[in-house]
C-alpha cells in the first residue's frame, strides 16, 4: 500500500454546494481538497430555474455584476399553467420587477466557474477522481486510482446518489411516489426578449422551461405514475416528443415545442427516482449538503438555493468543529432542520395537490384570482419570505374557500 495522504477537509462532489464550501473554508483559514469524478464538465439533469435568493447567495460567495450576468438570465415570473388552461404567474417582490427576478442560470458556465473560485482561493481541486470506498467514521477514502486519502472531515456533496450518504447508511425513500426527471436544452428563437419561465402540469407530471443564458431553453420533464411504465416501454425520447406536443402555444413562448426533440443543444439526462431523504445530514467526522443532505421537489425550484444554503452552515460548523467544539456536526444537522422543514412540509402540500388534478385546478383558480395568496405562494416558494406563512390555516383557508 502507498503512503496515505492526510487533509483536513476533504469535500466529495464539485458541484455548487461542494465549490461553495470549499471557498467558505479556504476563506477561514482551512486545508480543502475536492474531488470531483468527472474529469471536465458535462451537462447532468439539475436545476436552473430559481429565485433572487439564490442570486443573492451567489454574491455572497464571491461572484460579482460580470460574473452573474454571465450566468444569469432574468426572468421575470414563473407562470403555472394547468390542464384546464389556469394560469398562475407567480413572481418573487416587486411583482416579477427586473429589480428582484429569478433568474435561468447557465450551469456549464456556472459550476465550472465555482469550481475556479475555489481554486483561486487556495483548495485543491482534482478532476476525474472517483471514490471507490470509503470509511465515513474513520475519515479514509479509497480512489478509483488507488490512492487513499484520510481527512478530519468528509463533506458528501456529491447529489442525490451520494456515495458519501451510502456508505453512510443515511439514504432513505421520499415520501412521494417514484419519480423520473429528463432534461436537456433547445435553442431559443428570440433570446434578446425577456419572458416568463413556464410550467406545464398534466395528469401525472410536469414541464417546466426555462429561458436561460446562451440562447437557450431548458426544458425540465418530472413523470409519475402510467408516464414510468411508457417510459420503459417506448424510451425518452418519444415520451418526451409526446409531452412537448401536449405544450399548448403562448405568445410570449416562440419555441415550436412539437418539434423541440430534434433540435436539443446537449445530450437528453435523466434521474431515477428524483426524491429521496436522509436520516441524518452527519456523524462523527462527516457532514452532507445539497441535494446529498436529502431532495423533495423540483417544481418548486429550490434546490440550488437549498445547496447554497446548506453549504454556508456546513463551513460554519466544520470550521467550529476543527476548532474542538464538539457540538459543532450535530447543530449543523439541527440548524438544517430548523431551517427547511416548514419549507418541506409545503412542497408536499403542492405534491399532493399535484396528485388530485381536481383540487389542483381548484387551487390553481383561487391564486390566479387572489393577488395577495399569489403573492404569498411566490415569495414562500422564492424562499424570500418563512414558508410557514404558507402553512398558516388562515392563508390555507383564504386559498381554497369558494
Amino acid at each position: 500500500m502507498g503512503a496515505v495522504e492526510r487533509r483536513e477537509v476533504v469535500v466529495v462532489g464539485g458541484g455548487p454546494a461542494g465549490a461553495a464550501i470549499a471557498i467558505g473554508l479556504v476563506r477561514r483559514g482551512r486545508d480543502v481538497l475536492v474531488l470531483e469524478r468527472a474529469p471536465t464538465w458535462r451537462w447532468r439533469a439539475c436545476g436552473v430555474f430559481t429565485s433572487p435568493a439564490t442570486v443573492a447567495a451567489l454574491g455572497r460567495i464571491g461572484l460579482d455584476a460580470a460574473d452573474l450576468a454571465r450566468v444569469a438570465r432574468p426572468i421575470p415570473a414563473m407562470r403555472v399553467e394547468t390542464p384546464a388552461g389556469t394560469r398562475i404567474r407567480l413572481t418573487y417582490g416587486d411583482d416579477g420587477s427586473l429589480r428582484s427576478p429569478a433568474v435561468g442560470l447557465d450551469r456549464s458556465v456556472l459550476d465550472p466557474l465555482l469550481l475556479a473560485r475555489a481554486l483561486d482561493a487556495g483548495a485543491e481541486i482534482r478532476e476525474g477522481a472517483a471514490v471507490r470506498d470509503l470509511d465515513v467514521d474513520a475519515g479514509r477514502i479509497g480512489l478509483a486510482d488507488g490512492t487513499i486519502v484520510e481527512a478530519a472531515v468528509i463533506v458528501g456533496a456529491d447529489g442525490i446518489r451520494s456515495i458519501v450518504a451510502r456508505y453512510a447508511g443515511v439514504g432513505r425513500n421520499a415520501f412521494l411516489s417514484a419519480r423520473t426527471g429528463l432534461t436537456f436544452h433547445v435553442p431559443e428563437p428570440s433570446p434578446e426578449v425577456t419572458r416568463d419561465a413556464r410550467m406545464i402540469v398534466f395528469d401525472g407530471g410536469y414541464v417546466g422551461l426555462a429561458p436561460v443564458s446562451g440562447g437557450r431553453v431548458n426544458v425540465g420533464i418530472v413523470l409519475g405514475g402510467r408516464w414510468r411504465d411508457r417510459l420503459r416501454n417506448v424510451g425518452a425520447a418519444q415520451v418526451v416528443a409526446d409531452v412537448l406536443g401536449g405544450v399548448p402555444p403562448a405568445d410570449d413562448d416562440p419555441v415550436d415545442w412539437g418539434s423541440a426533440v430534434g433540435r436539443a443543444c446537449d445530450p437528453m439526462e435523466g434521474a431515477a427516482p428524483i426524491g429521496h431523504r436522509v436520516s441524518r445530514r452527519h456523524g462523527r467526522r462527516w457532514l452532507l449538503v445539497g441535494d446529498a443532505a436529502g431532495f423533495l421537489d423540483p417544481f418548486t425550484g429550490e434546490g440550488l438555493h437549498r445547496a447554497l444554503v446548506s453549504a454556508g452552515l456546513a463551513t460554519e460548523a466544520i470550521d467550529r468543529h476543527l476548532r474542538g467544539e464538539s457540538d459543532a456536526l450535530p447543530a449543523y444537522d439541527r440548524a438544517m432542520g430548523a431551517r427547511f422543514r416548514s419549507k418541506d412540509a409545503v412542497s408536499l402540500l403542492v405534491q399532493a395537490f399535484l396528485s388530485r388534478p381536481a383540487l389542483f385546478e381548484h387551487a390553481a383558480r383561487r391564486l390566479a384570482a387572489r393577488a395577495g395568496a399569489r403573492e404569498t405562494m411566490g415569495l414562500v416558494m422564492g424562499d424570500l419570505v418563512p414558508a410557514s406563512r404558507a402553512l398558516d390555516p388562515r392563508f390555507v383557508a383564504g386559498l381554497l374557500r369558494p
